[in-house]
């Protein structure tokens, strides 16, 4: 069976949107075993429409990559990392922004987001590279 994973990020500008669709495409190119599941591909509607189709999409899926550039994590993706890691489920961050968001001199983003994490990706080559990882620990277990 598959593993359904989850693409948190920002979708408000093209930039946005292309970033993407160009994790997403990474991972199932690199990664057969794999659903990515990314909510700008989910239903359209009103704004509850989305949410509830987000959520149901958050529940059905065992991990979460999560894009963390920016000069902060984009609020929506901070919420689903909180959400998901509450429900004992990793998430993984990709950040390929050189610039601190975080609360001290080596902090990456807000401690928050950072600790919820299991790991922090700084490429997509080292995301797929973790991704595999876990995927194999998965496929032992």
């Amino acid at each position: 069976m598959k593993a359904r994973i989850y693409l948190s990020g920002p979708l408000f500008s093209e930039a946005e949107i292309a970033w993407g669709r160009r994790v997403k495409a990474s991972i199932e190119e690199a990664l057969q075993e794999v659903d990515v599941i990314w909510p700008h591909e989910l239903a359209e509607g009103s704004p509850a429409e989305i949410f509830r189709a987000n959520l149901r999409a958050l529940d059905d899926c065992e991990m979460m990559v999560a894009i963390l550039d920016g000069p902060q994590v984009d609020d929506g993706t901070a919420w689903e990392i909180g959400y998901f890691h509450a429900k004992g489920r990793k998430v993984l961050g990709i950040r390929t922004d050189f610039r601190r968001a975080g609360e001290s001199e080596n902090s990456r983003v807000n401690l928050m987001v950072e600790i919820s994490c299991f790991a922090l990706a700084e490429s997509i080559e080292q995301l797929v590279s973790v991704l595999g990882g876990v995927l194999s620990e998965r496929a032992v277990g």
